[in-house]
């Protein structure tokens, strides 16, 4: 049984604008299948031009938020996670309220006057996805909302703490209080590569937080960009887990478990020099809808049952069903209730 408030994550809440579209749309907006970045003014339009597509649905999403939903959802017990973030006053901002309270997140979300809720297009091809989000509000997420009693109790209540890489490009300061506290108080701190552009271009925000974080998640291309900044001559998924959970740590920190996911090939965790690796449920492409959430989902998998103290097989195994579940529904969604034991 998961504690109130156990589990707390702190992101970028967006409104996922989902829809099915073909090559030539991709080609229009000059983006990638399986990667995500921010938009720039070439994609402004897109987003009008997929909500008028006739498949098009709108899901609370955001990466984070997605992680905590999943846990949420996995845990089953009200109120074990919290959320932190910027939303706009607006319609948006108001279906994703609604959603966190239907989900039993206790979410507190910063309300910005003047930025609009953020979104994020999600143009799918195959089951695959492409990612472009919109941050608005989002981006406005500053670190006083963060320091008032109401909210840093949300901070001091919990034992595990969730901030996917996205939320570097917001609010860096917010994460190192966060990470700090962390450090000083015994609890675990977890983070997510995110994206190859995460890697790239915040690395120097990356590299100050990353002493603090006991497990980073990532997939392989994420790995894969993350060691070729670094100048390591690999591309071999195993060898850089290794290296990414021996870099180094701050005082007070024991260990650092690395886990990375690779679609539908075996996930790798990393830890005490050792790498592991654990296959993942295969599903038949008939049944897949789409790959949106998926990594988002493994993490709310594994956070799920970390947080009730199991071993790195249950939570790599619930991570596993979870991500399973979601890539066979639109966006990251789940039926009313878990099937895992």
């Amino acid at each position: 049984m998961a504690s109130e408030g156990v589990l707390l994550g702190m992101g970028n809440p967006l409104l996922d604008i989902s829809a099915v579209v073909d090559d030539a749309f991709l080609t229009k907006y000059d983006i990638k299948l399986n990667n995500a970045i921010l938009a720039e003014e070439k994609h402004f339009p897109m987003y009008d031009e997929l909500a008028s597509k006739g498949n098009v649905e709108y899901i609370a999403g955001g990466a984070t938020q997605n992680s905590i939903r999943v846990a949420q959802w996995m845990l089953q017990t009200p109120g074990a996670t919290s959320y932190i973030g910027c939303i706009g006053k607006d319609k948006f901002g108001e279906e994703m309220k609604k959603n966190a309270q239907a989900a039993g997140v206790n979410a507190h979300y910063c309300e910005d006057e003047a930025a609009p809720t953020g979104t994020c297009a999600v143009c799918v091809v195959g089951g695959e996805r492409s990612l472009v989000a919109n941050l608005s509000a989002a981006n406005c997420y500053k670190t006083e909302h963060l320091k008032r009693p109401e909210n840093f109790a949300l901070v001091e209540k919990a034992k595990y703490i969730y901030i996917a890489g996205f939320f570097l490009t917001v609010s860096p300061e917010s994460i190192q209080l966060v990470a700090e506290h962390a450090a000083a108080n015994n609890k675990v701190f977890l983070m997510n590569l995110s994206a190859p552009f995460i890697c790239e271009f915040f690395h120097d925000a990356q590299e100050k937080v990353l002493p603090y974080v006991d497990y980073i998640f990532g997939n392989e291309t994420e790995a894969r960009i993350f060691a070729k900044v670094r100048g390591w001559e690999t591309e071999n998924v195993e060898e850089i887990a290794l290296k990414i959970s021996q870099l180094p740590l701050a005082s007070g920190k024991q260990k650092r478990i690395a886990v990375i996911t690779q679609g539908a090939d075996p996930v790798v965790v990393a830890e005490d020099g050792q790498v592991k690796t654990f296959p993942v449920i295969l599903l038949p492409k008939e049944k897949l809808v789409d790959t949106n959430g998926a990594g988002d989902a493994f993490v709310g998998g594994f956070l799920s049952q970390l947080v009730q103290q199991k071993g790195i097989e249950d939570c790599v195994k619930a991570g596993c069903y979870a991500a399973n579940v979601i890539i066979q529904r639109s966006g990251c969604t789940y039926p009313e209730k878990p099937d895992f034991n």
